[in-house]
């Protein structure tokens, strides 16, 4: 290297260091000052805290919060550059103090002081004896994530409940009842509201002939029946509501019923159960002369309410061929569940075939039945009935909770299907004790951990099992729990994360 070019060198890097020290100088020659910070209590909830962080000048900025003495840390997750920050914290614990530092984020984070806050005790309304030490009560069986119940009375509500049975989040809702709740592809609540009705905790074991003469006179009573809903709402983490659709007034006012089930697809529209009705003259099937057959429907539309696709189960149906269509004329399929598969087709749960039918979502084409007389090869000892909440879990495998109609004992059961040779292998098979058989609703979800999530609408209960139906943890609710949901640590990931 001659002597020129190692001056040259020498004269850049000297050049680079004065431009790097003076672009330090300037973007530190002004700090930034944090002007005030606020802290807020929304809806008085003892369990969420919201800090303004008011600056003089726009920088992004985060908080790092812990419960006091507690290793485990938390930051907010990142926010975009402004003067004002709004940071929620969700999940506290009551009666509680938590540390918290605001970081400015620059080349170099500055971070304030170490704050603090108190958690006020819980209010008393959100007090409930819902796990107890006389059950099983395993809470490590939840893995990280909590419970979602709704309260289909007044007022109606969704409660995220943990495995202590401790309350840590809740949404409310005055004038109505909230009859069941699930999450969508944006990461928000979808709720499916209805006017309160009085489910009771009660479901002993009928006669024989009892339970043959509900079914001459299935489950629904009249149009609305146990589990109709009259509105939908959409909840952000945070517990604010984003819209309400009332259904009087969606899709021009012709749907005023919806029921079972209500989600949203990965296109943000609304999708859920509908009834359909057919007026046929029954004398050729035994009846009297022109009568109205009850059916059900899929109804598709966007959160403004605009209908976008219908399908209806008597496209589909062959009545002529259909020798119990007297017999169940005012309710003939009682779809209770609706879910998707993995392409995006519909999956329905048909509760009086005993079935789980795949409906194609652009030409309402029946795909392919499971269940009794349907298309798969499978166990028939693994036939299960009025069964609900169908789902695709986390191995890819449809699963239902099995009300089992006939044996009395419910439980969760999954399968793989072989599409191609037409085969469904029974995977889980996880019976609950007698004493939790539900003729009616709940549910059942393979949690993160391998356990399930089970709910026994009609005994109260919501339970965590092995894959056995050994029932690990178990809840107490004071009120029919129409199924429950489990909710992961990564729902919150768009509002804080661990350290």
């Amino acid at each position: 290297m001659t002597k020129k070019t190692t001056l040259l060198w020498i004269t850049g890097i000297s050049l680079c260091i004065i431009l790097l020290g003076f672009g330090f100088y300037s973007y530190y020659a002004h700090s930034i000052t944090i002007k005030s910070i606020e802290l807020l209590s929304p809806n008085n909830y003892a369990f969420q805290e919201d800090i303004v962080i008011v600056l003089d000048k726009k920088a992004p900025v985060e908080i790092k919060f812990w419960k006091e003495g507690s290793p485990e840390k938390f930051r907010s997750a990142s926010n975009t550059n402004g003067l004002k920050h709004t940071f929620h914290l969700l999940l506290l614990e009551t009666s509680t103090t938590y540390k918290y530092q605001v970081i400015i984020k620059r080349l170099v984070n500055v971070s304030s002081k170490v704050l603090s806050f108190q958690t006020r005790k819980q209010s008393s309304w959100l007090e409930h004896n819902w796990v107890s030490s006389e059950r099983p009560h395993d809470e490590t069986s939840l893995a990280e994530g909590h419970i979602m119940l709704c309260n289909a009375r007044l007022p109606g509500y969704i409660a995220m409940v943990d495995g202590k049975g401790a309350i840590r989040w809740y949404w409310q809702v005055d004038d109505i009842g909230v009859r069941a709740a699930t999450f969508t592809p944006k990461g928000t609540i979808l709720a499916m509201l209805r006017p309160p009705m009085k489910d009771v905790i009660d479901d002993t074991p009928k006669e024989q002939a009892e339970i043959l003469r509900d079914i001459e006179k299935p489950i629904r009573r009249g149009e609305m029946g146990f589990a109709g809903g009259t509105g939908i709402a959409e909840i952000d983490a945070t517990g604010k509501m984003l819209w309400r659709l009332d259904m009087d007034k969606a899709a021009g006012g012709k749907y005023k019923i919806i029921h079972h089930d209500v989600r949203m697809d990965k296109n943000g529209h609304i999708v859920t159960l509908i009834r359909n009705t057919k007026i046929v003259d029954m004398k050729p099937y035994g009846g009297s002369g022109m009568d109205t057959l009850g059916g059900d429907g899929i109804l598709v539309m966007d959160t403004s309410g605009k209908e976008l696709w219908t399908w209806s189960v008597w496209d589909v149906w062959d009545i002529a061929k259909d020798p119990f269509i007297k017999r169940f004329a005012y309710d003939r399929f009682h779809v209770n569940s609706l879910n998707f598969d993995t392409d995006g087709n519909y999956l329905v749960s048909v509760a009086i075939e005993d079935q789980i039918w795949k409906v194609n979502a652009k030409t309402g084409k029946i795909m392919w039945k499971l269940g009794k007389e349907g298309n798969f090869k499978m166990d028939t000892t693994s036939y299960f009935s009025f069964q609900h909440s169908v789902n695709i879990n986390s191995d890819g495998d449809l699963m239902v909770f099995d009300n089992s109609l006939w044996n009395k004992v419910s439980g969760a059961v999954s399968f793989r299907l072989d599409t191609v040779n037409m085969t469904a292998k029974t995977i889980i098979k996880a019976t609950l004790p007698p004493a939790k058989y539900t003729s009616r609703m709940g549910s059942a979800y393979l949690l993160p951990n391998g356990n399930l999530l089970q709910t026994s609408s009609k005994t109260g209960t919501v339970m965590v099992t092995d894959i056995k139906g050994m029932i690990l943890w178990e809840l107490d609710s004071y009120f029919v729990p129409y199924r429950a949901e489990y909710v992961p640590a990564s729902f919150w990931n768009n509002y804080f994360v661990r350290e």
